[in-house]
């Protein structure tokens, strides 16, 4: 196996395993800095209302932003959440797009799949559904959902290319991506890029704005557009990357036609 794949490997594991952990409680979220879930939730966009109409264990206190809150999901749309953790986004779609739709949450982490359904089953979500898989290689036909969200998940990934990819196969044509995630304006120091644990916290694995942008657009999307931004600044940040780090909000859309037809997979 070439070093990169390895490597890569290695980066997926640590990032399966730390999440695997904090589905069990045996370790904290993210940069939550001992502050509950349910206000970190709330510091990220999520409200109360939103919140207290899903079930509790489904909040976590992860992610960089409220995707649901970016878009009007509509009555009976198909949606797909990219990371869908223990299913904070997926049960607020389903209350969005009624009995007739249908949310897929897809996670490569069996304890976030089982603690998900879980949930699912707590709230009596019947149009709900989350299945063992990596967004690099997604368990979904092609053109098969109308919305794909995703809440500070695709800069954990290696292959970001792929994803992108693998998002524009199973979007329906005219469907849209709305996504919160971590970019930067500066390159991160090498220690930095190579750490685990900075991958693990949503850092190590962030591009450049510009480059992230470039690679949904060549997967095909347009058009790409930022609806916002904010730059992280809080106090105990390491000088490294303070100021450097940016959540980002954004919403592509498929073009009417495919670019290419890939094939079925499932």
């Amino acid at each position: 196996m070439p070093a990169q794949k390895i490597q890569e490997k290695k980066i997926k594991d640590f990032v399966k395993d730390r999440y695997g952990q904090i589905a069990k409680k045996r370790a904290a979220s993210c940069c939550c800095n001992g502050v509950s879930a349910l206000k970190q939730a709330q510091a990220i966009g999520y409200s109360l209302e939103e919140l207290k109409n899903i079930p509790d264990s489904a909040i976590l206190g992860l992610g960089c932003g409220n995707p649901i809150g970016l878009t009007t999901l509509k009555k009976g749309e198909t949606v797909l959440d990219l990371g869908s953790g223990a299913g904070i986004d997926v049960f607020l779609a389903a209350n969005r797009v009624g009995d007739g739709g249908w949310v897929i949450g897809v996670d490569m982490t069996p304890e976030m799949i089982r603690k998900a359904r879980l949930n699912a089953k707590k709230g009596g979500y019947r149009n709900v559904e989350f299945r063992l898989g990596e967004i690099e290689n997604l368990p979904l036909h092609d053109e098969s959902v109308d919305v794909i969200i995703s809440n500070c998940v695709i800069n954990l990934s290696p292959d970001k290319d792929q994803v992108f990819r693998e998002a524009y196969r199973v979007l329906k044509p005219k469907g849209r991506m709305v996504i919160s995630d971590i970019v930067t304006d500066k390159e991160l120091p090498e220690d930095i890029r190579k750490s685990f644990p900075a991958w693990a916290e949503c850092i190590g694995g962030a591009l450049l704005r510009k480059d992230y942008l470039d690679k949904i657009k060549k997967a095909g999307f347009s058009p790409v557009k930022i609806l916002d931004e904010t730059i992280y600044l809080e106090e105990g940040m390491s000088e490294k990357i303070k100021g450097r780090i940016i959540s980002i909000k954004l919403q592509a859309t498929k073009a009417r036609k495919p670019k290419q037809k890939l094939g079925d997979r499932f």
